[in-house]
């Protein structure tokens, strides 16, 4: 027999071998982001273990960024890269164990399921063939990759572009929550589905802003949590620079141009095994005008899927108590704007579980298609920006 080896030089690659002597007692480190301590994100690609019964153990998994993220978790495993099902797995407080017995010389394995940067670049390619998108450049990354903005609507419909809501949204900040960008995924293909009513509905009187990959750098090294300089991107709002954070920089300085009236920033969450969203409601300037914007958006979100619930969180803010580095309370405070950041989980949606899936990305996708209804349900409610074209 061959003997096992493990691979992570590939797109998001990341894991520490301690020892493959045994296949029972394969045994790893989850490697931290490249500058940062953030330990979390594990993606790498087993061989040689066909029909061998495996188990792996991470040894660090009790000293990673979120503990807690393991209890209830099970490890993802793929042998095509393009299906993948949720293995056997435990978490004693200190080790992760996971096995499996795979069917084949080369299985992949991961923390939630990959999306990588070549689906990224084909997504931006398949969305620009549609009349109603334009590809915008920013700028660069630290790693010289583009930060790329989607600008949708209808140039065609009657309402004229200075009157048109400004609709920006965002995603993987955090590149492991890979989840966000099947998210945007599933919402472009129905915000340019030519068939469907809500979206063309909402192309008429909306202008809309998509940022598919925030941390493209970071999605590419591997990283949990953190860009190519080790920042965390969600705590750069404020002060965002070319030199540390340009993605946030870059964008921020794009919707300064456009004016926003309603930004959803998607996101993954380790430990919570639900989709939900946290407002702005512990801003200064947050007001009751706002908190009915927030009730009608979430609102009609339950009403378009049961994916989506309003009682797990993270609880509401205490008021004047909010972190303004992070994006939904900075743009919400700097626009006067509706204004959430979208969790999904990275275990199942204990509401609705899926035994061979967990939570997964085409749910994300399904999902990310459904926010077009909350979206028409607060459009006509949003606050004008100041007459800009976008």
């Amino acid at each position: 027999m061959a003997p096992l080896s493990i691979s992570t030089s590939f797109d998001s690659g990341a894991i520490e071998v301690v020892s493959l002597a045994d296949p029972n007692d394969i045994q790893l480190n989850i490697r931290s982001d490249n500058a940062a301590g953030f330990a979390q994100w594990f993606h790498f690609r087993l061989q040689g273990a066909a029909g061998l019964p495996v188990t792996l153990r991470f040894l660090n998994a009790g000293q990673c960024a979120f503990p807690k993220g393991w209890d209830g978790y099970r490890v993802l495993a793929s042998h095509d890269r393009r299906h993948w099902l949720r293995i056997a797995t435990s978490f004693d407080g200190q080790v992760l164990t996971a096995r499996l017995t795979p069917d084949t010389h080369s299985v992949y394995f991961a923390y939630f399921e990959p999306y990588s940067y070549e689906r990224h670049l084909d997504l931006i390619g398949s969305s620009g063939q549609s009349d109603h998108v334009e590809v915008r450049p920013l700028g660069t990354t630290l790693d010289g990759r583009d930060m790329t903005l989607l600008r949708i609507t209808d140039a065609r419909s009657a309402t004229a572009p200075t009157d048109k809501k400004k609709v920006w949204l965002i995603a993987r900040q955090h590149p492991g929550e890979t989840m966000a960008e099947w998210f945007v995924e599933g919402f472009l293909e129905r915000l340019l589905d030519g068939d469907d009513p809500v979206n063309r509905v909402l192309l008429d009187h909306c202008v809309f802003y998509v940022v598919p990959n925030m941390n493209p750098d970071g999605a590419v090294r591997g990283n949990l949590r953190t860009n190519a300089a080790g920042a965390n991107l969600n705590r750069e709002w404020q002060t965002p620079s070319l030199e540390k954070s340009p993605e946030v920089f870059l964008v921020r300085q794009a919707m300064q141009q456009t004016g926003v009236d309603l930004c959803l920033d998607a996101h993954g969450d380790e430990s919570l095994p639900y989709n939900f969203v946290a407002g702005a409601e512990g801003n200064p300037g947050y007001t009751p005008r706002l908190a009915a914007l927030e009730a009608a958006f979430k609102a009609a979100w339950l009403a378009a899927s049961p994916d989506f619930q309003t009682g797990q969180g993270y609880g509401q803010a205490a008021p004047g108590s909010a972190n303004l580095t992070l994006a939904t309370n900075w743009v919400s405070q700097h626009f006067d704007c509706l204004a959430f950041t979208i969790e999904m989980p990275f275990k199942d949606n204990a509401n609705l579980p899926d035994e061979l899936h967990g939570w997964s990305g085409e749910r994300s996708r399904k999902l990310g298609a459904s926010v077009l209804q909350p979206m028409l349900a607060v459009a006509d409610s949003l606050r004008m920006t100041a007459s800009r074209a976008g």
